[in-house]
């Protein structure tokens, strides 16, 4: 039996199609209470694995009670079972801990804070787990983000534009926009198959793609144009310029942004 939270969601529905056969225990938003206080008092020993996908991911949000609940408290609370009965996880961190660095702890929202309260509680008891690992994804693309709104990749939500339209809105300065985009499949595949010991690790490709040369991408599948806009002052200083992961995989054979578009 494996726990998948957020399954519903856009990267947890990977997940799901990825454990096609497997016993799967759904935790959303809106049974999560449920499921702390009743139905699982008794039936832990049955389960093989914890993914934890489940959080409220808008690098907006200013409702900072239902933060703290869902990406800290229920997050620590699933840790502690972890440790209690020795099972496995495996949960969703973010690169937007870095904030406009590479490598140095520099959160710029409420949501990326929320992340890097729960990674410094599963350092400081990373020996206690039978296995431990986070996963700060980079910027996530791919078949099934339709529905993300406003928190869709660019690829996404120029894709839903120029196919509308016939255009799609870029930035002004887009060209210095870059982002270390990752193919969810790529995220469920490693997520799920890698031998590494517990720790906290970077998950993209290590090579950082522009919002520019998405746009063309896009621009060039679907025979659209590209229209300038002026940068949003409500986002100044809350987004971030570069992402970068670390080479954590390998010889892993990332799907690139460009290949994807073709």
């Amino acid at each position: 039996m494996i726990i998948l939270t957020g399954a519903n969601g856009f990267i947890g529905k990977k997940f799901l199609e990825k454990l096609t056969g497997k016993e799967v225990i759904k935790v959303e938003k809106n049974n999560s209470w449920h499921f702390r206080q009743t139905l699982f008092n008794y039936q832990w020993k049955d389960v093989e694995l914890i993914i934890h996908q489940g959080a409220i991911s808008s690098t907006t949000c200013t409702n900072l009670q239902a933060i703290h609940y869902f990406n800290v408290e229920f997050t620590e609370w699933l840790c502690q079972e972890a440790i209690k009965h020795q099972i496995p996880m495996k949960y969703a961190s973010s690169a937007s801990v870095y904030g406009n660095t590479s490598d140095t702890i520099n959160p710029l929202n409420y949501y990326a804070i929320s992340k890097v309260i729960s990674d410094y509680w599963v350092q400081d008891h990373m020996d206690e787990f039978k296995l431990i690992q986070g996963f700060r994804y980079f910027n996530v693309y791919g078949e099934g983000e339709e529905d993300k709104g406003d928190q869709a990749s660019p690829v996404s939500k120029f894709t839903k534009q120029i196919k509308e339209e016939g255009k799609l809105k870029l930035f002004e300065g887009s060209d210095k926009f870059l982002r270390d985009f990752i193919c969810v499949d790529d995220i469920a595949e490693i997520v799920l198959n890698n031998d590494k010991p517990s720790g906290i690790y970077d998950l993209g490709t290590s090579n950082p793609v522009s919002f520019q040369t998405v746009a063309e991408c896009v621009s060039k599948k679907y025979n659209g144009e590209i229209e300038y806009v002026p940068f949003p002052d409500h986002l100044k200083g809350k987004y971030q310029d570069y992402t970068c992961a670390k080479k954590e995989w390998g010889d892993y054979e990332f799907i690139t942004v460009e290949d994807y578009l073709k």
